[in-house]
C-alpha cells in the first residue's frame, strides 16, 4: 500500500475509533493500539507532507463570519461548449489523444496552496470573482491541508457531496426542507457563515484541472492529475481516448452512472498535450482545449394511468405519476415523482393524458412533457392513508396537499421504528423503510398490527426486496418479539422521557405488576429513587388516555411477559450508579456487564459523576476524560476482574 493510502485508512480507522469512545461511550480498540496507530499515522504525515482535513493530528477550529468576502480570480474561469453527439466528440479530438472524464454536479472551487499549506479557497461564483471560503474548504472530508510540494499551487476541484450523504442527511429532514438534489445542498454547505455547519455536511473535494504548480512545467494533462495525485488530492476519474475509442468509452461511463455515487451532469473531454490545447485559444465564450459532453436523454412516450399519493411522516402527501410501463436506459419505468401540486398544475396532467418520460442524467425518472394536456386531476380533499381531511399550503412559493389530522398513522413511522428497537420489542426486518411501506399500504396502522403481519402474506411476498424468505423470517421475528419483558414493553410504548432503564426502576419497584403500573399516582411514580418528578408525571398522563390503554389492552392480549429476576435489596450493587468505560475481556460487550449489574439492582450511566459508585476501566492508569474525572472526584477506579470478585461473584 502506498504511503498516501495509508494515510486515508489510518484517518478513517482512528477516526472510528474516535467517534464510538467519544460519541458512543465504546471503545473499538485499546489505547495502546490507538497510540501506536497515530503515531504511525503522524510519521507518515511527516515524511509525505500530507494531512488531510480530517487528521485526528490535526485539531479543527471552526470558524464564523458575518459574511463571505468577494475576491477576483487570477484566471477567468469559462464555461465549455457543449454537445450531446458522440460524433461530435470524436471531431473535436480531430486525431489527437483526448481524456475522457466525469463533469460532476457540484460547485467548483479554486484551491491555493503556499509553503504546502491551504492558503486560500474561493468559489466560481460567476467566473470573474467567486466567494472566498477558506474555513468551510478546512472542513472538506477529503482535502490535504499540508502537502509535500512547498511551491504556490494553484488548482480547481468540485466541490460534491455523495448520494449516499445525501440521502442520510436529508432523512432527518422534515419533508417541506428537503432539498431537492446533492448540488442544492452543496452549493449551500459551501457557503456556510459558520464552517461548522459545514463540516457536518462530509463535503468532499475532487480535482479536475492543475491552474498553476510554481517550478513544475507539465507535457500533458495525465502527467498534472499523477501529480495532484502523489500530493494527495482526489483526482476525478478519467480515461484516454482517440477519435476510434471515444464512443466505446462515453458507454462506458453510461454503465458507470448507473451505481456512480458521486453527481455527474455528463462528461468533459480535454485534450491531453498540454500546449495543443493552449494553441488552440478560446472563442468569445469558451476555451477550445476542452468540450463537455451531456448525455442524450432517452425519451419514452406513454398513457398517464393515475396520480398516486403518498403520505408521509410530516404530513406532506405526494403525488406520484403511474403510467404505461416503457424501457428507458435499459430499464422498466413505470412511475415517477410530480414533486408537489405546482409541478401537477404546469404540466396540466390529467388521467389517460399522453406523456413524454425521461430519465434525468439517465438515473432519476422525470416527465418531459404532457402531449395531451387535459388538467382534469382532482386533488384529494381526503388523505389516502387515514382518511382525514387535508389541506393544499404553500411552501417556498408551491403548493403542496398536507394531511391535517394528528393521528394519521403516516406520522407515527418514528413511533413505530422505536417500538420495534433493538432495547424495544426487538423485532428485526422492519427498517423505516419497510414500516412507511407498510403503513403506506395499510398493514400497520397501530402497535398491534405489527404482530398481524401474516394476514397481509400474498400481499408482502410480492413487494419489491421481499419474497418467501424475507417473509418468512419477518414474520419468525415479530412471533419471537411476542415474548418480551415488562421494562421493554414500557420503553417500546415510547412515554414521553422513559429510558430502558427508568423502566427496569419502574417495573422493579412495581414487582412486574403492570397494573399497578397503570394506576399509579404521579407521586407514588416520582418517589420512586432514580425517576423523579417529570418521569413520574409523563407515566401516569401517558396511561390516562383512553387510546393508550386500549393500545395496551390488545398488546397484552398478544404479548407474553417473562419474568425479570428482581434484584434483592442487600445486593453489593442496589441503588449503586456504576460507569463502565473501555474494552472488556470477561464479558462479551458492555451490554452483558450493564444487564448483570441492573440484575443485581445497579444502574448503569455513561458519565461518572459525584453519585457514581464505581468507574470499570481495564486501564487503570489512562489518561482518558473518565478516568481523569473519576481521580478528581474520588471515585474508585477498578478492573473488570476486580469488580466482578467484589461485587458480582460476591453475591
Amino acid at each position: 500500500m502506498n504511503p498516501k493510502d495509508r494515510i486515508r485508512e489510518l484517518v478513517d480507522i482512528l477516526n472510528k475509533a474516535s467517534e464510538s469512545y467519544y460519541a458512543k461511550d465504546e471503545e473499538i480498540m485499546s489505547n495502546f493500539e490507538y497510540d501506536a496507530l497515530y503515531d504511525e499515522l503522524v510519521k507518515l504525515e511527516e515524511e509525505t507532507g500530507i494531512q488531510f482535513s480530517d487528521s485526528p493530528t490535526k485539531n479543527v477550529g471552526y470558524e464564523a463570519v458575518d459574511f463571505l468576502p468577494k475576491e477576483r480570480h487570477d484566471k477567468p474561469m469559462l464555461s465549455l461548449g457543449k454537445t450531446k453527439s458522440v460524433d461530435e466528440l470524436a471531431a473535436f479530438l480531430n486525431g489527437k489523444e483526448g481524456l475522457l472524464s466525469w463533469k460532476l454536479d457540484g460547485l467548483t472551487v479554486v484551491l491555493t496552496y503556499e509553503n504546502g499549506k491551504l492558503s486560500k479557497a474561493v468559489t466560481r461564483g460567476n467566473g470573474e470573482t467567486g466567494e472566498v471560503i477558506t474555513a468551510n474548504a478546512s472542513t472538506f472530508i477529503n482535502i490535504p491541508l499540508k502537502i509535500a510540494f512547498t511551491g504556490k499551487l494553484v488548482l480547481r476541484g468540485e466541490a460534491v457531496i455523495s448520494y449516499p450523504d445525501f440521502d442520510l442527511i436529508n432523512a432527518g429532514i422534515d419533508d417541506a426542507d428537503k432539498y431537492k438534489n446533492p448540488r442544492n445542498l452543496c452549493s449551500g454547505s459551501v457557503r456556510q457563515l459558520n464552517s461548522a455547519i459545514t463540516a457536518r455536511r462530509r463535503v468532499r473535494l475532487i480535482a479536475f484541472n492543475l491552474v498553476s504548480a510554481e517550478g513544475k512545467d507539465f507535457s500533458y494533462k495525465a502527467e498534472e492529475f499523477a501529480f495532484l495525485k502523489e500530493l494527495g488530492f482526489e483526482v476525478v476519474e478519467y480515461f484516454s481516448v482517440t477519435p476510434e475509442t471515444v464512443g466505446d468509452t462515453v458507454l462506458k461511463f453510461a454503465e458507470k452512472i448507473k451505481t456512480y455515487e458521486i453527481p455527474s451532469d455528463g462528461l468533459v473531454l480535454s485534450f491531453n498535450d498540454i500546449e495543443y490545447g493552449k494553441s488552440l485559444g478560446m472563442t468569445a465564450k469558451f476555451p477550445r482545449d476542452s468540450i463537455a459532453f451531456k448525455w442524450q436523454d432517452e425519451t419514452a412516450e406513454t398513457v398517464l394511468r393515475e396520480i398516486e399519493w403518498s403520505p408521509s411522516r410530516t404530513g406532506l402527501i405526494n403525488p406520484v405519476a403511474i403510467f404505461d410501463t416503457v424501457e428507458l436506459e435499459g430499464t422498466s419505468v413505470s412511475r415517477a415523482s410530480v414533486h408537489n401540486i405546482s409541478v401537477m398544475e404546469e404540466l396540466k396532467l390529467g388521467i389517460g393524458d399522453r406523456i413524454s418520460v425521461y430519465k434525468a442524467n439517465m438515473i432519476i425518472p422525470q416527465i418531459a412533457e404532457n402531449l395531451t394536456g387535459s388538467g382534469n386531476m382532482p386533488i384529494p380533499d381526503k388523505c389516502p392513508c387515514c382518511g382525514g381531511p387535508t389541506e393544499v399550503r404553500v411552501v417556498k412559493e408551491a403548493k403542496a396537499l398536507y394531511c391535517v389530522s394528528p393521528d394519521c398513522p403516516a406520522k407515527q413511522i418514528k413511533r413505530f421504528a422505536h417500538f420495534v428497537s433493538r432495547d424495544a420489542m426487538n423485532v428485526e426486518g422492519l427498517s423505516e423503510a419497510t414500516l412507511e411501506k407498510f403503513v403506506d399500504l395499510g398493514f400497520i396502522r397501530d402497535y398491534p398490527d405489527i404482530f398481524k403481519l401474516s394476514d397481509h402474506r400474498p400481499s408482502i411476498v410480492t413487494l419489491e426486496g421481499f419474497g418467501e424468505k424475507s417473509y418468512n423470517n419477518l414474520i419468525e421475528s415479530t412471533e419471537k418479539a411476542k415474548e418480551t419483558t415488562l421494562p421493554r414493553f414500557i420503553y417500546a410504548l415510547g412515554i414521553p422521557n422513559v429510558g430502558l432503564a427508568n423502566a427496569k426502576l419502574i417495573a422493579r419497584h412495581y414487582n412486574n405488576d403492570l397494573d399497578a403500573i397503570i394506576k399509579a399516582e404521579p407521586a407514588d411514580l416520582s418517589a420512586i429513587d432514580g425517576i423523579g418528578e417529570i418521569i413520574g408525571k409523563s407515566v401516569s398522563a401517558f396511561f390516562l388516555k383512553e387510546e393508550n390503554l386500549e393500545t395496551v389492552g390488545k398488546l397484552r392480549e398478544l404479548l407474553k411477559f417473562a419474568e425479570e429476576t428482581i434484584p434483592t435489596g442487600d445486593s453489593l450493587l442496589s441503588g449503586k450508579t456504576v460507569v463502565v468505560t473501555g474494552s472488556l475481556n470477561l464479558y462479551n460487550n458492555r451490554k452483558d456487564l450493564r444487564d448483570e449489574i441492573e440484575k443485581r439492582g445497579g444502574k448503569v450511566s455513561g458519565s461518572v459523576s459525584k453519585n457514581t459508585f464505581v468507574l470499570v476501566n481495564n486501564d487503570i492508569n489512562s489518561n482518558s476524560s473518565k478516568n481523569k474525572t473519576a481521580k478528581e472526584l474520588g471515585v474508585p477506579i477498578v478492573s473488570e476482574e476486580e469488580f466482578v470478585r467484589r461485587y458480582i461473584n460476591a453475591d
